[in-house]
């Protein structure tokens, strides 16, 4: 997910320091969870919010649906 994070900062040309600010956190933070690659769900969805697109978790199922 980490990749996916910066490369959509990328898009919008910002900086792992701007979007701490656009989450009100310090860097420091960011850095650490881009690092460590752990975010929650809620995490994603603000980080979704802060860079002006949606974040949508899914769950599949195989064989379609059939066990």
């Amino acid at each position: 997910m980490s990749n996916k994070i910066k490369a959509l900062l990328k898009v919008r040309g910002l900086t792992q320091a701007e979007l701490a600010h656009r989450l009100d956190t310090v860097p420091s933070n960011i850095y650490k969870k881009l690092a460590r690659d752990n975010f929650s769900e809620k995490e994603l969805i603000e980080i979704a919010e802060a860079l002006d697109c949606k974040y949508e978790g899914f769950f599949f199922f195989e064989n379609d649906g059939k066990i």
